[in-house]
């Protein structure tokens, strides 16, 4: 195995045992980003220099932490005080971070190494990744198609071995999606779980910072790291996540029960998809844990009611980009007006996919408006929240976990659905009511894909109760060892 294969767990059992140096292991990754990422695109700002001092100082530490010396990317709308952060965005392409994220802090506290910030959708706006400003992300497992978004660059370093994991956001399924399209593993934390503070909102009440790593032990490892209370987060929940979170029982996670809502297997699913997922039931199965079939009704509203509430909330916090702090015109702005500033700015700051957002959440929450869409769409929220409350509900025969598709199709191909928003919508189909009930959930592949086979990888998602992150990394963990048998 090569020292850019190694999981977060081989490395620092490698590190431990003196196998080799933690700068060796980022020189590794350097190299390997300056031979392969010309055909992906998966960074926008590496962060050399201060990666090798970094390794540096924890190869003449006494102790090795939590997270000592790991190599980690970042997706470019967390900020990483003193380096770019662009949101792949031309409006902010000057930008230089002035303070780090709280889970930035965390992270270095246990000594983790920053490789660099990687690619996404336009203010983490798209499933696809084709909507930066700068580069469009190829999939590692086929140049030709996409690596899915907004968290795509995370992922596709991941899936390359450009970086041994990496933190992404999401808000409608952004780091899950992305994950499923490259064969690794996606963890969407409960709302509050992990702090926003320092993430360039998009839509407040949806977005989650959550980490892409190759293994769910791996993903456990960063979550627990990154975790926590934060006061500087208004939405930050103080909860207290056991011990076995790290080291699940299986005397415990047999006894969980899986459901299988309806709704999500219906028409629609790709042949290749519905198979794969065939075959994670079944190993499942073998393992000894029991499903059941459920019902979410209210599903089929959830895309409808997710483009009204994430627009609105979108164009309120863009509002922010005005032109006067952050700037993306060339020429001397003095002799304009404020309108034209206004307008030149945002007009050329702005790509056609944030423009399109920013417009239609305008719309719905415009006077006469408001109440018809908006309102509307927040009761309809409330609905699918109380759908999955019932699903968990033990007192009524409910079940542990849930079991969907990640996404109706593998990765598509660069371009295909960039004319028609609309499909390209219908990617995050399955993703989409996690984030609007605040739940947390995990994309784990079905196997072990090779980069150099001709199989595109195919996910699962697995989603847990409010702060039970711990029963779907439980499954997730067991599922892996099966695998690995």
């Amino acid at each position: 195995m090569s020292l850019t294969e190694l999981t977060i767990k081989d490395f620092l059992n490698g590190l431990r045992k003196k196998e080799f140096k933690a700068r060796e292991v980022v020189e590794a990754f350097l190299k390997n980003i300056k031979e392969n990422d010309k055909k992906i695109n998966a960074f926008l700002t590496l962060n050399e220099e201060e990666a090798l001092s970094q390794a540096k100082k924890v190869d003449q530490g006494k102790k090795i932490k939590n997270l000592s010396g790991v190599p980690l990317a970042v997706k470019d709308n967390i900020l990483i005080e003193d380096l770019k952060t662009t949101a792949a965005s031309k409006i902010l392409k000057n930008y230089v971070a002035s303070y780090d994220a709280t889970v930035i802090k965390k992270l270095k506290e246990a000594e983790v190494i920053f490789l660099g910030k990687t690619n996404l959708d336009e203010f983490a706006m798209g499933s696809s990744n084709e909507n930066s400003a700068f580069k469009i992300v190829h999939n590692p497992y086929d140049l030709t198609r996409v690596p899915g978004g907004s968290s795509g660059g995370s992922a596709a370093a991941v899936a390359s071995f450009m970086a041994m994991a990496a933190l992404g956001s999401d808000t409608g399924g952004s780091i899950r999606q992305p994950a499923h399209f490259c064969g690794v593993v996606g963890l969407k934390p409960t709302y509050g779980a992990v702090s926003r503070f320092g993430l360039i909102a998009m839509a407040s009440s949806l977005d989650q910072i959550g980490p892409i790593t190759k293994t769910v032990e791996d993903a456990a490892l960063l979550f627990n790291q990154i975790k926590g209370f934060d006061p500087l987060d208004a939405t930050s929940v103080k909860f207290e996540y056991p011990p076995s979170l790290l080291n699940p029982s299986w005397e415990k996670i047999k006894k969980l029960i899986i459901g299988l809502p309806e709704e999500y297997f219906e028409k629609g699913l790709d042949k290749n998809v519905s198979s794969a997922l065939e075959e994670a039931i079944k190993k499942l199965k073998s393992l000894g844990l029991k499903f059941k079939k459920i019902n979410l009704p209210h599903t089929h509203f959830a895309l409808s009611c997710y483009y009204i509430i994430m627009p609105a909330e979108v164009s309120a916090n863009l509002a922010r980009y005005d032109g006067i702090r952050f700037s993306a015109l060339k020429k001397d702005v003095c002799n304009l007006k404020l309108q034209e500033i206004y307008l030149k700015s945002r007009g050329e700051g702005f790509g056609e996919e944030v423009k399109r957002r920013i417009i239609l959440g305008t719309f719905v929450l415009s006077a006469g408006y408001a109440e018809a869409y908006y309102k509307k769409a927040q009761k309809v929220r409330q609905l699918i929240k109380k759908d999955f409350d019932r699903a968990f509900d033990k007192n009524d025969g409910g079940v542990d976990v849930i079991l969907t598709p990640v996404a109706p199709t593998s990765a598509f191909k660069i371009k295909e659905k960039m004319d028609n928003p609309l499909q390209m919508y219908l990617s995050d189909i399955f993703t989409i009511p996690v984030n609007l009930a605040g739940l947390p959930a995990i994309s784990i592949p079905v196997k072990k894909y090779s980069l150099k086979g001709k199989e595109l990888p195919v996910g699962f998602q697995l989603i847990g109760k409010y702060f039970h992150e711990e029963d779907i990394l439980g499954i997730g963990q067991y599922y892996e060892k099966l695998e690995e048998r």
